[in-house]
């Protein structure tokens, strides 16, 4: 473990150079848009068939209104771009952490794509592919969880709503998968 939460370093690792206030002002804006980019892109599908096919559609019970989707996506997105600035701080967002954090970025946009996007073409067979994508999502959610928080302990936490969310949303995409 390179560092502890209060910043000092660990017992044997050589201390990091902290990067300059205005450098990790930039970094997490880099984060936190790179985090908005892929909310925006995302939302296009969405924003294109929710009045379509998906207003018509079997919907789970527990099915939340869609305010609140915007709304705790707003927040996870956030936390997302923060808990990656907070490990690229301490200088640890290795390759591999790295990989992990695009590889949730990507798999989190890939799932309206084919949720929304693909049920017209692939009727309920692209319900079951986005159900796949959310699964693989959840999975990807833990890998970070297990990279960002032996860094920085905030940052594993802050990816754990994300992962709680992402398991409620899978629930009920299984639900429109089984019953669509």
């Amino acid at each position: 473990m390179p560092a502890n939460t209060d910043g000092q370093s660990a017992p044997g690792v050589a201390a990091r150079r902290t990067p300059s206030p205005g450098r990790q002002a930039a970094a997490l804006v880099g984060f936190l848009a790179l985090s908005y980019a892929v909310c925006m892109l995302a939302s296009v599908p969405i924003i294109l068939n929710s009045n379509g096919w998906f207003a018509a559609s079997a919907k789970a019970p527990w099915m939340p209104s869609g305010w609140m989707f915007r709304t705790v996506w707003i927040a996870l997105y956030a936390c997302s771009g923060v808990a990656a600035w907070l490990v690229w701080r301490r200088g640890t967002l290795t390759r591999r952490a790295g990989t992990v954090y695009g590889l949730q970025l990507l798999l989190n946009l890939a799932w309206p794509f084919t949720f929304f996007a693909l049920y017209p073409l692939l009727g309920t067979a692209a319900l079951w592919i986005a159900f796949a994508v959310i699964c693989a999502l959840g999975l990807v959610l833990t890998l970070l969880i297990l990279e960002f928080g032996p860094v920085h302990t905030w940052a594993g936490v802050l990816v754990l709503p994300y992962f709680s969310w992402v398991v409620f949303s899978a629930s009920l995409n299984l639900y429109s998968a089984v019953h669509n």
